[in-house]
């Protein structure tokens, strides 16, 4: 009876994530639970928290650089949001963007984003993730996890404490790798076709994408295996990456002939 309704809780978790009721930019059915003010509000709440916890960069030259970038690239999107992009003076090989129009680079980044166009690269690519509206994927799909836990809790009533322990740790893996890690490669994926596409439009080669995570491969050392991370492997993407290259080439090539050349240094 317990397995049953382990089973029960965990095929009523993964039942409610699978249900559609939005679509992705590249068509891909979504579970969205929260609207886009409700999103737009944690954006802006977890932003102004991490500009009090990382050091911004005061250095004019790598934020105008990083701006020149950002800047190029928000020109091409949909909506003419306003967008705010901050330099965090950091050794961290990240960037980020959030709902509600924010945009963080770090400077240690620029170890593997060795030009503009490996930037531009990256801040597509985290752009894409908020046109996707992947934030709100990751929260909603919390939230059906959490049900499901909590619906497998009432069920273990009446087991000994080492038994609800020892179920709900593994009820509670199963649901990490059969439901969150998996879509998360799916938006990673998603992202780099977004963002490579924005930046073609951009004026940026699209190709030098593939360089990047190249460079990254290289800088990242031993990293974990593809099945437990929540990011394809290098070589995955960098496959995924060259496959993507016969549709974004000739986006790039027609932007470049509408006068589109960015010209950021730093």
């Amino acid at each position: 009876m317990r397995i049953k309704l382990l089973a029960l809780a965990l095929g009523a978790s993964m039942a409610l994530s699978s249900c559609a009721t939005h679509t992705s930019p590249t068509g891909r059915g979504q579970m969205l639970l929260f609207s886009e003010a409700q999103m737009n509000q944690m954006g802006e709440q977890s932003f102004e928290q991490i500009k009090k916890q990382e050091k911004v960069s005061t250095d004019p030259k790598a934020t105008a650089y990083v701006n020149c970038i950002a800047n190029a690239i928000i020109k091409e999107l949909p909506t003419q949001q306003q967008w705010e992009t901050v330099t965090f003076d950091s050794e961290q090989l990240n960037a980020f963007a959030l709902p509600g129009g924010h945009i963080g680079v770090y400077t240690g980044l620029m170890k593997a984003a060795t030009n503009q166009h490996q930037l531009a690269a990256v801040i597509g690519h985290e752009i894409g993730h908020v046109l996707a509206r992947h934030g709100n994927e990751q929260v909603s799909r919390g939230q059906l996890s959490s049900a499901g836990l909590q619906i497998a809790n009432i069920a273990l009533q009446g087991q000994t404490p080492v038994e609800r322990e020892m179920a709900m740790t593994a009820l509670g893996a199963g649901l990490q790798l059969g439901l969150m890690l998996p879509f998360s490669r799916a938006q990673e994926t998603e992202s780099d076709e977004i963002g490579a596409e924005l930046m073609a439009r951009a004026g940026f080669n699209p190709a030098e994408a593939i360089t990047l995570w190249e460079n990254m491969g290289k800088l990242s050392g031993g990293a974990p295996p593809e099945l437990l991370s929540t990011h394809p492997s290098s070589s995955t993407r960098i496959q995924d990456l060259r496959n993507l290259q016969a549709k974004v080439q000739p986006i790039y090539e027609s932007a470049r002939a509408a006068g589109k050349r960015p010209n950021c240094k730093i």
